[in-house]
Parts: C-alpha cells; sequence; structure tokens
C-alpha cells in the first residue's frame, strides 16, 4: 500500500463539510463517521462524487491524473475513499472488499451528506469496482448522472457473467468510458449488450482497464485521460 495521502488532513464534521461546499472551498479532510474526502476543482460545469477500483485508492497516478485532468476542463471532483481501503492501509497489509451492497449502501452515506438544495447536483461515478457500486446505487435510489470509467461489464475471462440486470432501472445520464482493450468488457463485446437509450459510450482508442494503450498506437496513457476528462465534461454540460 503506498502512504496514506490524507493522513495529515484535519478533521471536520459533515455539517462543516457541507459550509465548505457551500462556499467553494477545496482540500482534503477527515469527515467524522465517513472517513478521507478531497475535494478538487470548481463546479462550472458540474459536481462528480468518484469512488476508486478494487485495489487502488484515491492517491493511484490513474485517478490522480483523472481528477486534475476534470478539474482543468470545469468538473469538480469528490474523491472519497472506502472503509476496507482505509483498514488496508492502517493494516498494512491487503484485503478483499466487501459486498457490493455494502459498499453501495457506504456509497449512499457520502451522497446524502454532499447533497443539498443550495449545491449543484450531484453526479456519482468511479473507476471499476467504484462505478459499479454507483451503477447500483443509481439505480436503487436514483442519481442526477452517472459516469463510469472501466466499467466492470464482466469479471475477466468470463464475459458470459455479465453485471447488467440492474441497468434498466437507471434513469439518469450515464457516461461509460472505455479502452476498447479492456479485459472486463471491450468494445467488440459491447457491441452484443442491449443497454438503455440513457446510456452513452465513450471508447478510448487502445486502452486497457486502465486506459494504457499499447506503445504501439502512439498513444500514452495521459492521452487518454485526458481525451476522457473532455467528454465527461461535455456529456455533463450537455446533460446539465
Amino acid at each position: 500500500m503506498t502512504t496514506f495521502f490524507y493522513q495529515n488532513e484535519p478533521r471536520i464534521s459533515r455539517q462543516q463539510l457541507l459550509e465548505f461546499l457551500r462556499s467553494g472551498e477545496v482540500g482534503a479532510w477527515w469527515v467524522d463517521g465517513l472517513g478521507p474526502l478531497a475535494v478538487r476543482g470548481e463546479a462550472r460545469l458540474g459536481r462528480l462524487l468518484i469512488a476508486h477500483g478494487a485495489g487502488a485508492g484515491q492517491d493511484s497516478v490513474f485517478l490522480d491524473q483523472l481528477r486534475h485532468a476534470l478539474a482543468e476542463t470545469g468538473v469538480q471532483t469528490l474523491a472519497m475513499e472506502f472503509a476496507y481501503l482505509q483498514q488496508m492501509r492502517h493494516e498494512a497489509r491487503r484485503r478483499p472488499p466487501p459486498r457490493i451492497d455494502r459498499l453501495v449502501d457506504e456509497l449512499a452515506r457520502w451522497c446524502d451528506t454532499m447533497s443539498h438544495n443550495d449545491l449543484p447536483p450531484l453526479w456519482v461515478g468511479g473507476k471499476s469496482m467504484g462505478g459499479r457500486a454507483a451503477s447500483l446505487l443509481a439505480a436503487r435510489d436514483t442519481a442526477a448522472g452517472l459516469v463510469l470509467c472501466g466499467y466492470p461489464f464482466h469479471p475477466p475471462g468470463k464475459p458470459d457473467t455479465l453485471r447488467l440486470s440492474h441497468w434498466p432501472l437507471i434513469a439518469c445520464p450515464t457516461l461509460v468510458v472505455q479502452g476498447t482493450r479492456d479485459p472486463f468488457g471491450s468494445q467488440d463485446e459491447a457491441s452484443g449488450y442491449s443497454l438503455p437509450d440513457n446510456v452513452v459510450l465513450h471508447w478510448l482508442e487502445d486502452g486497457d482497464h486502465d486506459w494504457k494503450p499499447r506503445r504501439s498506437s502512439g498513444r500514452v496513457q495521459l492521452d487518454l485521460i485526458q481525451e476522457a476528462a473532455g467528454a465527461i465534461a461535455s456529456f455533463m454540460a450537455r446533460a446539465s
């Protein structure tokens, strides 16, 4: 595990967080009863609560670069961390995530804390497992919009084990940003999926699950991250 990137941040209450969000303050805090949160960027085009994947937290290079690119486009990101990963950092050893329904409940508590009539609508999303949790939350409780980065349509090597049964219940605008070579659901595989009309797929040419292209493509991961940030910003602007 990497060094905990919030370890020296101040503790604040949920009410204090709401006041910070209302005033447009950005920064990183430990929110009582929830955990670490980093807010980056001005919400010119909207706000996106973003959850991390199963094995890497918000301090991964991928998510750090994505949040930076989104901030430059006018999308404010609110990066949270699930409790199991907090425990992993505390114990300095790896552990599997809990059942997905527990993560959905945890994400719902974050949404409840950061949603208010005084603030722009809160979109939810995330990387891989975090995006799956966000999609289940949107199907259960509704959401302003969804942004799914590297959605795990199926486990690698199990293309028939699809994680799409809840998608007909998702009514909000939904953007999936996916590498064309993603082993959790490639462009060729997704062409056979029956997806709701509110779902838009943006394909990153030659990207894998972390949006890394092959060297022969002539592009690097940051190119695809910046392309993705632009696509997310445009989608959120059109849907607002």
